[in-house]
């Protein structure tokens, strides 16, 4: 019989996920799903496929984003393209149906994205994104609450060492007015939000190089956006370098309520902190912009992002639509709990796996796991009756907490084993009382 002929292989940049990364990577899912609820914002879906207009059409024809897009000819000869965010579809979206919608309307999307860009750690070409925006508002309540929901979003999911960085487009482009640089705003922006990756040196270079400014222009305007010494500090020295300028004092006057509302709401003032050096790079963001990076892995790169968007829809639509938002990167982010050992050696959803002591017993063991499964456990019956180290062995590999063992006699006399493979410890308990043990075993 001849071998395959077919080399099993992935693209480069795209990856699977074995059970050990797809289990904890839907909790993931599940856990945002349940955050955005818990807001007030409501599920939708849009194709992967768009039409490359409709996508690209917002865009700076020299951003970087351009050349990351999968696009080609359809079989019907359309001009289309891979979605590469979840946020242009969204504005083409609410255009096209906010006469049904209503606004303000919060939405949350999750799904996967494409960008052909240069594979690394936590960067992929498909990757899913985990969006909640508000449109149809251009109130600040709205940007405050984005930075409640990323806070919140990263407490869910089991973090404590994280921080927002927060900015505003408006002191971005004042201060670039103020200077007499606004009329090279988008290049001079593309070039600050490579600060953290690249350095201060690398970026005044590239100042230089790429956007035309003399070096005194470049090191005065880093000097400004790379100030330390807390929030309130930062925006004072805004304030001072570009003093009188209406943008600056609206942008630093957001900001300023946006740290204020979030201490008051219970948010460690720690946790939100005012950087004028975030910029994001896409041109489409006019107002708050928005990342988060986890203090134990700085150089992963922000893994929740967003920002103000007041213009985008405009191109779909004479209606105003002015939206705010942010979207977890999803597979950064299990990329950075593989790295901090976050995500363990699990390969099974349930915690519990039944023994099939005997093929006799199959009726008993079902209308076990049955039960189990009825009171909101997840449980596994093993397939066959195989030796009993064989099965204990199976369950630790997999990852299940209790193996429950009734062989003949325990199920003539109605009890069960249930064994913890975690402390190793064994107790025989009543059948009826199974439930009322494993929970107490699993949900201390």
């Amino acid at each position: 019989m001849a071998g395959p002929t077919i080399q099993p292989r992935t693209l480069p940049g795209f990856r699977d996920y074995l059970p050990e990364l797809a289990i904890p990577r839907e909790r993931l899912m599940d856990t945002a799903r349940a955050v955005y609820r818990s807001y007030g914002f409501s599920p939708i879906d849009t194709p992967a496929l768009e039409y490359a207009e409709v996508l690209l059409g917002k865009l700076d024809p020299d951003a970087e984003i351009q050349r990351q897009v999968y696009r080609f000819t359809d079989a019907g000869g359309r001009d289309v393209a891979l979605r590469f965010d979840l946020t242009v579809p969204f504005a083409r979206f609410a255009a096209q149906h906010a006469g049904e919608l209503g606004t303000p309307f919060k939405r949350y999307h999750i799904g996967p994205v494409w960008r052909g860009e240069r594979p690394q750690a936590g960067r992929y070409r498909e990757f899913v994104q985990c969006d909640f925006d508000t449109i149809g508002t251009t109130s600040n309540a709205a940007d405050v609450e984005t930075a409640l929901v990323i806070h919140d979003l990263m407490e869910a999911l089991g973090f404590s060492r994280f921080t927002v960085r927060v900015n505003n487009r408006l002191v971005l482009n004042g201060l670039l007015e103020s200077m007499g640089l606004a009329d090279r705003a988008p290049a001079v922006l593309r070039s600050i939000d490579k600060l953290a990756r690249q350095g201060a040196g690398a970026v005044v270079d590239e100042l230089g190089s790429a956007v035309g400014l003399d070096r005194s222009q470049a090191e005065r305007l880093l000097g400004v956006v790379s100030a330390g010494g807390g929030s309130r500090h930062v925006l004072d020295v805004v304030l001072g370098e570009a003093a009188g300028n209406e943008r600056v004092a609206e942008g630093v006057a957001r900001l300023t309520q946006l740290l204020d509302v979030a201490v008051e709401a219970g948010v460690p003032e720690s946790r939100v902190q005012v950087d004028l050096s975030i910029s994001r790079g896409l041109d489409y963001y006019t107002g708050s912009v928005y990342e988060t990076f986890l203090d134990d892995l700085p150089g992963m790169g922000s893994v929740c992002s967003g920002g103000r968007y007041d213009d985008l829809a405009s191109l779909y639509t004479r209606q105003p639509l002015p939206g705010v938002g942010a979207s977890l990167g999803l597979d950064r982010l299990l990329a950075a709990m593989e790295e901090l050992g976050l995500v363990g050696g699990v390969t099974t959803p349930a915690p519990v796996l039944v023994v099939q002591f005997s093929s006799g017993g199959l009726g008993a063991y079902q209308r076990l796991a049955r039960e189990l499964r009825g009171a909101g456990i997840g449980v596994e019956v093993y397939p066959d009756p195989r030796k009993i180290g064989a099965q204990l062995a199976y369950a630790e590999r997999r990852g299940f907490r209790l193996a429950l063992v009734a062989g003949p006699a325990e199920l003539a006399a109605g009890t069960c084993n249930v064994k913890d493979l975690a402390s190793r410890q064994e107790l025989t308990v009543a059948q009826a009382d199974v439930i009322d043990q494993v929970r107490k075993i699993l949900y201390p």
